[in-house]
């Protein structure tokens, strides 16, 4: 088969930091190479950004925040993310 998108949720819970920047280098070889769309619901902002070309924050299901990475704020994103 060929599908067009590759669903992960959270796929870097629980993995080693060292594998996570290999994780990222091989879903872009495999976007690129298949051209597949990835969505991807990950907690992790420096994993999201290796591999997203927009991204979008969710809280309690609405859409908080949508950019493109190039004009990420990343500060803002973060907020979002701390506890």
């Amino acid at each position: 088969s060929r599908p067009r998108l590759l669903l992960l949720d959270e796929p870097t819970e629980g993995i080693q930091p060292s594998i996570i920047k290999d994780m990222a280098r091989t879903l872009k070889t495999i976007r690129d190479s298949f051209g597949l769309s990835i969505l991807v619901s990950e907690q992790v902002l420096s994993f999201a950004l290796d591999i997203a070309d927009r991204i979008l924050v969710l809280e309690k299901g609405q859409i908080v925040l949508q950019e493109m990475r190039e004009n990420l704020d990343h500060d803002r994103v973060a907020a979002y993310l701390s506890v």
